[in-house]
């Protein structure tokens, strides 16, 4: 399986002290690229469990700030 997640950060981000989880004492960062909290992780990598690993996925949220996954067959990138 793949998927294609937008990047709209362009720098590290520095983890505070206020970052780590109280109760768990720990730090999770998103590996899956769609957590709302991005780069730390949400729990939103749940909605990947059912991705067909020969298929390409694309995540995308509607005007109504739905989020959608659609497959898609290839990506076709342009120089216009």
């Amino acid at each position: 399986m793949a998927r294609l997640v937008r990047h709209d950060a362009t720098g590290p981000r520095k983890l505070e002290e206020d970052d780590i989880d109280s109760e768990k004492g720990n730090v999770a960062i998103c590996q899956c690229g769609l957590a709302e909290t991005y780069p730390f992780c949400d729990g939103t990598h749940r909605t990947t469990r059912d991705e067909r690993a020969d298929e390409l996925y694309v995540y995308e949220t509607d005007e109504d700030d739905v989020r959608a996954r659609r497959v898609v067959e290839d990506v076709v990138c342009s120089d216009e």
